[in-house]
């Protein structure tokens, strides 16, 4: 294995015009070779010579995908300077703050409106020398003016294998991100660790949803196609990824399950005039789903063929007609939802993971499938359930720790090694099954104890229903609030129980608290990673769930 996340690209030095990634730029797709990747590394390389710079140093990237990431993350790296990778839409002073808190000696940013909104907190952060790579016109701190015309060869340091590579922050869904510190070698590992399932092949052509700045993205639809020698096309962005998948037809893809679920809703939304249609879509994902799962009837065997011809076809037609599949992970993905997928003839895979193990310590495999499970331990990382039915990891891909946090690292690694990771869990024919968080878990007042995400989950496959949270630590019955456009509160606890009907009794909502306005990371109640801020909506709500439990039933609380 390198000892060098950078080597990734220089094996291919031999295979100057190998197409590596694909991008849209100046109005038109374009293709991108090792040379251009190498040459656009290599002035990068001489810039930050240039700057002073040494190993060790710390580089902030706040940027989106695409060349200019790349390019900026394997010149660092080869050198021995350290990446921090930041949110481009996270909020600047969490930005600023992260920065500052890494000690960063250099700070990219995308755009001018970036580093604008940046510039403003100088004052109340010490922010180092800024850059941007799409700078407005007359902006001094273009990087293009910064960066040489050329420079030496592309470098890649021998370096210690726990030289630090990385340091990648946490969401904060409860306070300040914390610094995760990875080195080569434990990138590296997981990389390794990935490749040996056979899922990534060098013909792939993976689309690049989520930002590089997470490592879920980072590892797997980044380092690991550079691995194997596969393309990464660069989506343009959320709104254009249907037209991009059209357009550029890949084979695979790392997604988060909001992607599968809001497909599935534009499928079963142009389905609902056709009762017909309807019924055969169903009964393709039903026969489908037997016969991968080698449960398959003889008509199922029969009649699978055809059906997919005529219904599966065109569907995933729309995701560019040649996706094999589909990594999904960053949040629990809905079994049933999984099971249309596959039944249809796209592969989507569940995994597991997290930024401190670099970040996948588990995923389903292709001919190992169980939806309801987030697959097996990757080759290399031993599992077990600890105290308390938490999940344990250790691996060459656990962490080196936090960042200047000593006390949050021996909280989270115990002495042999085993990484905590806040999930409870169970272990079945070596396939891992979350059942939830461990700081999560209500605890009611009479004893009865609740996994909020699996309910809030279940809650979600009603369509009323656009985001949820259940509260009810030390109460006597769980509260449900909702961001929804439905006004009847009787009529949505009804549609809420109805998905909590195979829950245990006591896991019923009593009352729910209507919310217009959405959750977003502009009004700092989800992270950048789409996580909810739990203490902070609880907080934000804190009158209105104080009134629902005080007031008799049949009075709606106001938010």
């Amino acid at each position: 294995m390198p000892a060098n996340i950078a080597h990734y690209l220089t094996q291919h030095f031999g295979e100057p015009q190998r197409v590596l990634h694909r991008h849209f730029t100046r109005d038109e797709w374009r293709d991108v070779t090792v040379t251009d990747v190498r040459d656009y590394a290599q002035r990068w390389q001489q810039a930050f010579r240039r700057e002073g710079l040494v190993p060790g140093d710390r580089v902030a990237l706040v940027a989106r995908n695409g060349l200019h990431w790349v390019a900026i993350d394997l010149a660092a790296l080869g050198l021995g300077l350290v990446v921090v990778p930041l949110y481009v839409d996270d909020n600047p002073d969490n930005v600023a703050w992260c920065a500052q808190n890494a000690d960063a000696k250099l700070l990219i940013a995308d755009n001018s409106k970036m580093a604008d909104a940046l510039a403003k907190l100088a004052q109340a952060y010490a922010l180092p020398r800024m850059l941007v790579l799409r700078a407005d016109a007359g902006d001094t701190r273009r990087a293009e003016d910064f960066l040489p015309v050329d420079g030496p060869a592309f470098a890649c340091h021998a370096l210690a294998p726990e030289t630090l590579a990385t340091i990648c922050y946490t969401s904060g869904t409860s306070g300040r991100p914390k610094g995760v510190m990875l080195s080569h070698a434990n990138i590296v590992a997981n990389v390794e660790q990935c490749r040996a399932t056979g899922l990534a092949r060098s013909d792939d052509v993976f689309l690049s949803i989520l930002p590089l700045s997470h490592m879920f993205e980072r590892t797997g639809g980044y380092y690991l196609p550079l691995a194997v020698g596969a393309k990464v096309v660069y989506s343009r962005g959320i709104a254009q990824i249907p037209e991009d998948l059209v357009s550029q037809s890949p084979t695979a893809m790392f997604a988060v399950p909001r992607i599968f679920e809001k497909f599935n809703a534009k499928v079963k939304e142009a389905l609902a005039a056709s009762p017909l249609k309807a019924r055969l879509f169903d009964a393709c994902a039903a026969r489908g789903y037997r016969l991968e799962s080698g449960a398959a009837t003889f008509i199922d065997r029969l009649t699978v063929p055809l059906l997919r011809t005529l219904v599966a076809k065109p569907v995933l037609a729309k995701m560019g007609g040649r996706m094999r599949l589909a990594v999904v992970g960053g949040a629990a993905l809905e079994p049933t939802l999984a099971k249309t997928f596959i039944g249809l003839g796209l592969s989507v895979l569940q995994g597991y993971g997290m930024t401190e193990a670099s970040p996948v310590i588990s995923v389903n495999l292709l001919r190992d499938n169980v939806p309801e499970s987030v697959g097996p331990p990757l080759p290399g990382i031993d599992v077990k359930i600890g105290d308390n039915g938490e999940l344990l990891a250790r691996g060459a891909n656990v962490m080196l720790g936090y960042w200047r946090n000593a006390e949050a690292t021996r909280a989270s690694i115990t002495t042999d090694g085993w990484l905590k990771t806040g999930d409870i869990a169970e272990i079945r024919d070596r396939h891992i099954f979350i059942r939830g968080r461990a700081k999560d878990i209500l605890v009611m007042s009479n004893g009865e104890k609740v996994s909020p995400q699996d309910a809030e989950l279940a809650i979600l496959q009603d369509r009323a229903f656009e985001q949820v949270m259940l509260v009810g630590e030390g109460k006597p019955y769980p509260i449900l609030l909702a961001v929804t456009q439905e006004t009847d509160e009787r009529t949505l606890q009804r549609r809420a129980n109805e998905q909590l009907k195979s829950f245990p009794r006591w896991v019923r909502v009593r009352r729910v608290i209507a919310v217009r306005e959405p959750w977003t990371i502009d009004n700092g109640l989800l992270t950048p990673t789409q996580k909810l801020k739990r203490p902070l909506v609880a907080a934000q709500f804190k009158a209105a769930i104080d009134a629902a439990y005080a007031a008799p039933d049949g009075e709606a609380p106001t938010p």
